[in-house]
């Protein structure tokens, strides 16, 4: 009697690499589109509440200066950074000024990875009645 080898053949292996590669050149450029603009709305969000801390912070009659926004007695405890590059700072602006991201946008036509409050008013998503 011939013994009964248990196992997969190769080209069934083969036939399930050629399924997971497909699946993950499908996934992973709307991941990586879908991350982008997580951290852009993430940024926006950033620029709200430091905008909203420049309006308490002016009409409680102090100056704009980053002592006075942020830490410990200030408006935001703890600084924001843009999510997408951790070390990119935000321009705290003037009193006539919004708050901005000096974040580098690698791809141009991308709009969707704008780190600015005027990308919100565009999209019709800022407040109004």
């Amino acid at each position: 009697m011939k013994k009964m080898l248990k196992g997969f053949t190769l080209v069934e292996i083969m036939i399930v690499v050629a399924i997971i590669a497909i699946l993950a050149a499908v996934a992973i450029p709307n991941f990586i589109k879908y991350r982008r603009s997580s951290q852009a709305t993430a940024c926006v969000s950033n620029l709200k509440q430091i905008q909203a801390a420049k309006e308490q912070c002016l009409m409680a009659g102090k100056t704009l200066d980053s002592s006075n926004l942020f830490g410990a007695t200030g408006y935001i405890k703890v600084e924001p950074k843009c999510p997408a590059q951790m070390t990119v700072s935000y321009t705290i602006g003037d009193a006539t000024t919004d708050p901005s991201c000096s974040y580098s946008q690698t791809d141009a036509s991308d709009t969707s990875t704008w780190h600015s409050l005027n990308r919100v008013a565009a999209q019709g998503g800022g407040e109004g009645g």
